[in-house]
């Protein structure tokens, strides 16, 4: 009967030594880039407006009444079109005037003329005093200033009665109508506003710290808030030299081919690139990683996790941060170039993890 406990004791004995299995921890995968040097450039998006090229207001240089308008708003013309018109006939009185003055300054003149030729051989003769003489030619300068004077004249009245119709200056599209027929108008008041068809340009307002680093003639992407599948480029044209407002420079930039969809009053986003500065000073080459590559540590510092190829383990590294721009943090030190860094989970790697990469050919979905 003490046979069967023996029995049931060494086997247990015998359980008990059996090695344990090892239970492996599986390989955590990381998504993964591989850095590279590229320069430094920082770039700024500044706000401007769309304008015409050529835009101007139109007005009669003479006053009068308005006969006649012949465009409306939104309507295109070309040079030399009529536009509009005043009434006439004070101006054709003042030409007919003119000319009467003009005709009897003339033979008012030829009689002067005639008498001073005169008064001249019988000079030459001793028929007559020089204070005869010198009373002729005196009449006869005076007649003659006095022709001058006419002519004058009526070259005014000639030119007054040509400017009592308005024409275009150059193609393009009537913007503004601001009178109507029968009003009165005065000189040089705007009757018409006109735009172009010569393309269109960005007014932009540039501050005093970005000034510095545009050049003439520089081409630079713009985009439009309002159009966002449309991108173009434009050119510097004009660069201010006096600040206007806020310490800021006035720019044209302009726009480099057409868009039917753009319209003068739109708003437009310049981007302006140039070399950069980073917060610690650092200018010249530099790398961009993806903001989620970065982990930060204690007292500021910035780590990314960099893979090893030989032991597949990746390698906590600190870095230098420069800016961020585009979900995009620009290292300055701690990356070389080539460098595989891990760059999404970075939270739940630890210093010498081993770790394998994802394909990144095989497109993810989230």
């Amino acid at each position: 009967m003490r046979v069967m406990p023996l029995i049931l004791f060494t086997l247990f004995l015998v359980g008990c030594n059996k090695p344990v299995k090892e239970v492996n921890k599986p390989v955590r995968p990381i998504m993964w880039t591989t850095v590279e040097l590229s320069p430094f450039e920082q770039i700024r998006t500044l706000s401007g407006i769309v304008a015409p090229v050529e835009a101007t207001k139109l007005s009669f240089e003479v006053q009068g009444k308005i006969k006649a308008i012949e465009v409306n708003l939104g309507n295109e013309v070309v040079k030399g079109q009529e536009l509009a018109s005043l009434n006439k006939r004070s101006f054709a009185l003042g030409l007919q005037s003119a000319q009467a003055q003009y005709q009897q300054a003339k033979a008012t003149l030829l009689d002067a003329e005639n008498s001073h030729r005169r008064y001249e051989q019988l000079l030459k003769q001793g028929v007559v005093s020089q204070s005869g003489f010198d009373n002729a030619k005196a009449n006869f300068d005076a007649s003659k200033s006095a022709a001058d004077v006419a002519k004058a004249q009526l070259d005014i009245a000639s030119k007054n009665l040509q400017d009592s119709t308005l024409l275009a200056p150059y193609d393009g599209i009537i913007t503004k109508r601001l009178f109507e027929p029968s009003q009165q108008i005065s000189a040089g008041q705007s009757l018409f506003e006109i735009e172009g068809k010569h393309g269109l340009e960005i007014h932009v307002m540039v501050p005093e710290t970005l000034i510095r680093e545009l050049t003439q003639n520089a081409i630079l992407p713009i985009h439009f808030p309002v159009l966002p599948d449309v991108s173009m480029q434009g050119q510097v044209t004009e660069i201010g030299t006096r600040a206007e407002f806020a310490n800021a420079f006035p720019v044209t930039v302009v726009l480099q081919g057409d868009n039917p969809l753009l319209r003068a009053g739109m708003t437009a986003e310049v981007e302006f690139s140039f070399a950069g500065t980073g917060r610690t000073g650092h200018k010249g080459d530099a790398i961009h990683i993806p903001v989620t590559a970065l982990s930060a540590g204690l007292a500021q510092k910035a780590y990314v996790f960099v893979y090893n190829k030989e032991s597949q383990q990746v390698t906590k590294t600190q870095v230098q941060t420069e800016n961020i721009f585009k979900n995009e943090v620009i290292i300055s030190s701690g990356l070389k170039q080539g460098d595989i860094i891990a760059t999404a989970g970075v939270a739940f790697l630890r210093d010498g993890q081993q770790v394998s990469l994802v394909d990144n050919s095989i497109q993810r979905f989230n």
